[in-house]
């Protein structure tokens, strides 16, 4: 697992990216998006209704693929030039477009799926109500569940993380949620040390 920022899905501007695995973030990017925060709401803890490898083979037939392959290149290139030069407007919009969109296909397949659940809509609503007031950047992706990432730069983090515990905990199941953020990715440790932490 590769560390900071990982680029996942062939693409005609990123020498040596794949469909296959995610390569480390060569472009150049702004210091903002490198100790970036991600709360991952806990929705439904429950199995994925649909593994990935199903979603994947929903998408070869699928009415919509081509023209959905095209926009994620296209948004590609749109959110590596925001995370250059520092966009947080554009990158949250492109991000949350993303999301949206892989839940539309999944809608819209054959057999389709409706992955969010109640409590995943009330959170978007939440959080885009606590963007407009506050004028915060925080935004959300979805993985492919009920479950939602809300992403924050770092120097928002005490407001966001607040807003997060009062207004949003309460929709996750058992209040579950997890604090992640940008890290380095994984590094091999000796075995005795191995066995410390173990203890």
């Amino acid at each position: 697992v590769h560390g900071k920022i990982v680029e996942w899905g062939l693409h005609k501007d990123t020498p040596g990216s794949s469909d296959l695995f995610g390569i480390p973030w060569e472009n150049d990017v702004h210091d903002i998006f490198t100790s970036y925060h991600d709360t991952i709401l806990l929705i439904d803890k429950g199995e994925k209704q649909v593994s990935s490898t199903v979603g994947h083979a929903l998408m070869e037939n699928h009415s919509y693929a081509e023209k959905r392959f095209v926009q994620a290149h296209d948004h590609l290139s749109q959110l590596q030039e925001a995370m250059r030069s520092g966009d947080l407007d554009n990158f949250s919009t492109l991000v949350e477009l993303e999301a949206l969109t892989l839940h539309a296909m999944m809608l819209t397949s054959n057999p389709s799926f409706i992955l969010m659940k109640p409590n995943t809509l009330e959170v978007i609503r939440k959080l885009q109500r606590f963007r407009e007031v506050s004028g915060l950047h925080s935004c959300f992706t979805l993985d492919a569940g009920a479950n939602v990432h809300i992403l924050y730069p770092d120097a928002e983090r005490d407001e966001v993380y607040q807003f997060i515990k009062d207004e949003l905990v309460g929709f996750c199941e058992n209040g579950s949620y997890i604090c992640d953020m940008v890290g380095n990715g994984a590094k091999k440790i000796n075995a005795s040390a191995s066995k410390t932490l173990v203890k």
